[in-house]
This record gives structure tokens, sequence and C-alpha cells, in this order.
């Protein structure tokens, strides 16, 4: 049996943020709070929640996952650059692969742009068809190394506007990094990103 898990965890960020180093600081404390909010309700859930993804044995000694600090110049507001494709045109869909070898498909949404330490990045994001959740997965050049090989995942909430908030801070490893039986998409080409993101969650070694 394969399941398919994602942690999402939705908040709002107040203000105008398009680079990260322009972040207010009156913002900064607020948001590093809710990170930390989200990191201890995550360790939570995988020590004690019927649905964790750890095995029985591995919660049993589980002490927290690793994240890296917070840092604000990773936290994102702006708006979205949204797809419109009729739902016959072919790239309405994204099929992704899985770790699986099966696939897996989402909605394109549109693309959100962000400047990280001078550079400009692109992500595409993408919707669930059962959920209006936003979905970023991604790779960059700390995996296979401070972070899973695989990738990464980010869940946003679509914001008035068609805006969003891209937090790279909540950035979180796919359920089957925890356990070989989930099902974990593998982030497209389009959201390879050649820079190291030293913010969110770090790579799980099982106790």
């Amino acid at each position: 049996m394969t399941i398919l898990l994602t942690f999402a965890v939705l908040f709002i960020i107040d203000g105008t943020l398009i680079k990260g180093e322009e972040i207010g600081l009156s913002i900064v404390p607020q948001q590093e709070k809710r990170v930390k909010e989200w990191q201890k309700e995550k360790d939570q859930f995988l020590k004690t929640h019927d649905r964790s993804p750890l095995l029985p044995s591995d919660k049993k000694i589980f002490n927290g996952l690793k994240y890296f600090p917070f840092d604000p110049q990773y936290v994102f507001h702006g708006e979205i650059e949204r797809f419109i494709f009729h739902i016959n045109n072919p790239r309405y869909y994204a099929t992704f692969l899985t770790n699986k070898g099966i696939n897996k498909r989402y909605i394109r949404y549109g693309k959100f742009h962000s400047i990280i330490y001078g550079e400009k990045y692109t992500v595409e994001i993408y919707k669930s068809i059962l959920s209006d959740t936003l979905f970023i997965p991604f790779k960059d050049n700390t995996n296979g190394k401070e972070t899973y090989g695989g990738g990464r995942y980010i869940d946003a909430e679509i914001l008035p506007g068609y805006k969003m908030v891209l937090d790279f801070n909540m950035a979180y490893n796919p359920a089957c990094v925890y356990n070989d039986k989930f099902v974990c998409v593998l982030p497209p080409k389009e959201n390879a990103l050649n820079i190291a993101i030293r913010a969110g969650e770090k790579n799980y070694k099982s106790p």
C-alpha cells in the first residue's frame, strides 16, 4: 500500500514584500514565532499522531526534526503571475513523477517571482484538484547534503488579489523521507533553483 501525505500549515503575513531583505522589522518577530509554532506542531504530530509517517520504532525515540535558523530573507509576499489555461488545454494539468513510479496530476496555477541575494528566481505554483491550497515542490543546492536529495515542499494560501506568501522557512520534507511506503512527488525541472536555500527543514536521519 502507498500513501500520499503532506503537511499543510497555512498562514498570512501582513505587509508587502518582494525581496527577502526588504522585510519590515515589525514583521520579523511575528513570522519567526509562527514558524517556530509550526515546527513545534509538526514535531508533536510526528511523535504522537496516529497518521504520523514515522515507523513505530522511530516514534518511540523521536526527539524532533532539525531546522535551519529562521531567516527573514527567505520570506516573500507578492502577486502570483496566473496561468490562464482552458481545461482542454494540455498545459492545464501538470503531471509529476513520484518515488513509486506512478504519476500525480496537479493544476498549473501560476508563477511567483522573488529576489534572493540580489538574484531573480521563479517557481511554478500548483494546486491540487481537490483543494485550494497552493503547492510548491522545489529543489535547491542543499539537496543531498544538508537537505533531502529529492527536494522539499512548501504549501501556501491564495490571498486577496491573487497574492501569496512564499516562506522558505516553512519548507518541509516529503513524507517518504520518514517512511518509504509513502508516495512523494518529485519536483519539476522548472523549480530547480540554482542556489542553496538554507531555510526550513533539514534532512532526516532515522534514529
